[in-house]
């Protein structure tokens, strides 16, 4: 795999503005927990570790065990380490008397009660942050823009070719999902998004269908969803296809999906919000007489998960901002024949239209 340079994170930079809510909620400490968080603000990728952020920088510590020491100190130069497997407990002494948010949804009911009562024991004081790393997630910095921006070029470009050179008939799902998989590797992703959704047939109309040995047929709609992944960055692109030929119906719903898809890019820009984005693509689908057939938002936001904020789904108050990466995915599924999405991740941009980072033709393919 050939290594690509990007610009770094800044790693630190996203910790201040984390920093800022300590004050705001008059707290001198956060404890974050989830895995995706913790790499956000520091970099760090092993299974065992926790960011405590204090109100001084110079006060920040990673908490992790032995066997990530030498890893954190690479991926964390700037961050003071503590070893212990007792992250609680290595928290409350590092934060004595203190008031400490935590990200109580990322926590087991369990941790919840232990951290209570020993916060108690100790004099500290336990309020929720829930949120807080998220909410700072939803507009992606150049750094990561870069990294989505890889991410879909090699899962586009990839699937263009399964289409061109692999997909005939009489090929089963699975040896394309399979397929599909290596060539992302092969062109230098670190790995995929989340499993491939290859969906042939009847199976088109289940829109998170699990690839199996059916075999394409002449007459098939084929959907295929999915997404490289680039340094934690995922990407998110669909395009449905015609196996031979296609009755009118059908051909007819792809158009449907299509004109519904540029309706909701249409309505992607700085200040709207994602129910507007959906209500734009699902009138569509509703005026064509689909409207039932539409099972699931219009998007999601992406970038170090495959599904995160902000939401673009039916009555979402979700406001969207320059920065924010998302999909635009609508469809329509008719059991036991088939069913068509059509899917590419977007950059809100102002004042401009979204930036595409999927842009493969989106019109009805033959193959």
């Amino acid at each position: 795999m050939t290594t690509q340079h990007r610009a770094p994170h800044d790693h630190a930079a996203r910790r201040d503005r984390a920093r800022a809510v300590l004050a705001d909620r008059a707290a001198t400490h956060l404890l974050v927990t989830d895995p995706v968080n913790v790499r956000y603000l520091t970099g760090f990728t092993g299974s065992n570790g926790q960011l405590l952020l204090a109100a001084d920088a110079a006060d920040d510590r990673l908490i992790t065990d032995h066997r990530y020491d030498e890893r954190a100190a690479s991926s964390c130069p700037d961050l003071e380490r503590i070893l212990d497997r007792d992250p609680l407990g290595a928290t409350l002494s590092a934060a004595p008397s203190a008031s400490l948010l935590v990200e109580a949804e990322h926590l087991s009911w369990q941790q919840g009660r232990d951290l209570t009562a020993r916060a108690e024991d100790v004099g500290v004081r336990v309020g929720d942050a829930k949120g807080v790393v998220e909410a700072l997630r939803l507009c992606k910095d150049d750094a990561e823009l870069a990294r989505l921006a890889a991410a879909c070029r090699i899962t586009q470009e990839t699937l263009a070719w399964l289409f061109d050179d692999v997909v005939v008939h009489d090929r089963s799902e699975r040896e394309l999902a399979i397929t599909l998989e290596r060539a992302f590797i092969d062109a230098g992703a670190d790995g995929v998004a989340f499993p491939s959704i290859v969906a042939s047939g009847p199976n088109a109309a289940i829109p998170h269908h699990e690839p199996t040995d059916r075999r394409l047929q002449p007459g098939d709609l084929l959907t295929i969803d999915c997404g490289a992944e680039v340094d934690g960055y995922h990407a998110d692109h669909t395009r449905t296809v015609a196996i031979g030929h296609l009755d009118d119906e059908l051909t007819a719903v792809h158009e449907v999906v299509r004109q519904a898809q540029a309706a909701g890019i249409a309505a992607v820009a700085d200040g709207v919000t994602g129910g507007q984005v959906d209500a734009a693509a699902r009138q569509v689908i509703t005026d064509a007489g689909y409207g039932a057939a539409f099972l699931h938002g219009t998007g999601h936001g992406v970038g170090l998960r495959i599904h995160e904020g902000p939401s673009v789904g039916r009555g979402s108050a979700a406001t969207l901002r320059d920065g924010m990466a998302l999909t635009v995915e609508p469809g329509i599924y008719l059991p036991g024949r088939g069913g068509v999405r059509i899917e590419d991740t977007f950059v809100v941009t102002s004042p401009a239209p979204p930036r595409a980072l999927t842009d493969t033709p989106r019109e009805l393919q033959v193959l």
